[in-house]
């Protein structure tokens, strides 16, 4: 019988427990948590999204993505805004205080990167984050 620790989906989700909680931890003094960070993140890249694609592009619940951007919003991180397609849908865009934010957090987020994945030499970080995008992608089969 195969032991637990030989389920690579298991030791997948370990791993991501690992990574929230240092987050987490890392972020407490702000108010924020990795699902805020994230969409944050996330919102550094794009012109503003419509929640549903929020929703879809970080693979949260629709109901919770209303949440976390009223959490932002509160904090003056994300601004709602009339989509110029459709003014009855809205707009999530980054402030200059969400990117300041972003920039004030960058050096903890790396450092927490660091610690997490200390035990891989530097050619087995770049390995694992390759293996890892091309297995996250929602398409995939």
């Amino acid at each position: 019988m195969r032991g637990l620790h030989s389920d690579t989906g298991y030791l997948l989700y370990r791993l991501g427990l690992r990574s929230g909680q240092m987050f987490n931890a890392a972020l407490q003094e702000s108010g924020v948590r990795l699902r805020h960070y994230a969409l944050l993140r996330y919102l550094a890249t794009a012109e503003g999204a419509l929640q549903r694609e929020l929703s879809t592009r970080l693979g949260y619940d629709p109901s919770a993505i209303v949440g976390l951007v009223d959490d932002l919003e509160g904090l003056g991180f994300v601004e709602r805004r009339p989509a110029p397609t459709d003014r009855r849908s809205r707009l999530v865009v980054l402030t200059e205080d969400g990117r300041a934010f972003l920039r004030d957090t960058d050096r903890m987020s790396r450092h927490v990167t660091e610690r997490l994945l200390a035990p891989l030499a530097e050619d087995e970080r770049t390995a694992l984050h390759g293996l890892l995008l091309r297995t996250s992608e929602p398409d995939q089969p």
